[in-house]
C-alpha cells in the first residue's frame, strides 16, 4: 500500500486567543511566507477554534518546511504548535480537482459535521442524565469525605512546579528584544546585532512594538550578543536600557 501523501496545509495551534482575526492572520502570512507560496489563511473567532488556525500552501514541501523551522517559534510571545492537517482545505480541493470535486468535498464535509454534532448532542445529554441520577448520592458522600483526615496538599520532596525566570532560561540560538526604542526597525536592531558572530537575521512581530527576535547560527553567537547589548542604551544617553532574553525551548 502507498504511503499516502499528507495535505498541504498547516494546522497551527497555541495562538494567542486576544489577538483580532485580522493581525493574526497578517502576522501568520508575513512569517510563513517565507516558505512558500499562501493558497488561503483559515482562522475563525467561534469558542472552538479559538487559538489555531490553518495555514494552505501551494505544495506540501512548503508545508513541511514550515513545520519544521517554526515548530515551538514564539509569536506573540506564545510557542506555536505545528503539525499537518488531517484533510485538505477547501482551496486545495478547488484548485487540485475542480468545481466538481469541490462540491462533493464540500458536501461530504457538513455531512460529516452534522454527524459530529448529533453524537456529541447524545454524549451531553447522556452525561446530564447519569449526573441527574447520581445527585441523591452526592450528599452522603460528601459526609463521608468530611469525616476523613484532611491530606496536606503536597508531599514531601516534591515541589509545586515553577516557571523559570527569564533571566535564568537556558541559553538559545534565538533571543527576544524587548523595550527598544520605538523609532527603532529592522536595519537599525540589524545594526546593532548582526556585530555578533554567527548572526542571522532580526524577525520584527507585527502588530506589536517593541519586541522582536535574533537568530544565530549557534548559542554561543546568542549568548555573546545578550551579554553584550542586554540593558544597554540603544537611543542614546539617558535612554531606557533593552532587555534581552533567551527564547523558551
Amino acid at each position: 500500500m502507498a504511503e499516502e501523501i499528507p495535505p498541504s496545509a498547516t494546522f497551527v495551534r497555541n495562538l494567542d486567543e486576544r489577538i483580532k482575526i485580522p493581525a493574526l492572520t497578517e502576522a501568520l502570512r508575513d512569517i510563513f511566507g517565507e516558505f512558500g507560496e499562501i493558497v488561503d489563511i483559515v482562522a475563525k473567532k467561534n469558542l472552538k477554534a479559538k487559538g489555531q488556525a490553518f495555514v494552505v500552501f501551494d505544495s506540501v514541501d512548503a508545508a513541511q518546511d514550515a513545520i519544521d523551522a517554526l515548530q515551538g517559534f514564539d509569536l506573540f510571545e506564545k510557542p506555536m504548535t505545528l503539525a499537518f492537517a488531517k484533510s485538505r482545505s477547501d482551496k486545495t480541493v478547488e484548485r487540485e480537482d475542480g468545481e466538481a470535486g469541490y462540491e462533493a468535498h464540500k458536501k461530504a464535509r457538513l455531512a460529516e459535521k452534522e454527524r459530529k454534532q448529533a453524537a456529541e448532542t447524545a454524549a451531553q445529554e447522556a452525561a446530564a442524565a447519569a449526573a441527574a441520577a447520581a445527585k441523591p448520592n452526592k450528599r452522603a458522600a460528601q459526609e463521608v469525605l468530611a469525616d476523613r483526615p484532611a491530606k496536606s496538599s503536597t508531599k514531601s520532596g516534591v515541589n509545586s512546579a515553577a516557571v523559570v525566570p527569564e533571566e535564568y532560561l537556558p541559553p538559545n540560538k534565538i533571543i527576544i528584544i524587548r523595550d527598544f526604542p520605538d523609532d527603532f526597525g529592522k536595519d537599525e536592531l540589524t545594526a546593532a546585532f548582526s556585530r555578533f558572530p554567527g548572526f542571522k537575521e532580526v524577525r520584527l512581530v507585527p502588530g506589536r512594538k517593541g519586541i522582536a527576535f535574533a537568530e544565530y547560527l549557534d548559542e554561543s553567537g546568542a549568548t555573546a550578543a545578550r551579554e553584550g547589548v542586554n540593558g544597554q542604551s540603544l537611543g542614546g544617553e539617558g535612554g531606557k536600557g533593552v532587555k534581552v532574553t533567551y527564547q523558551r525551548k
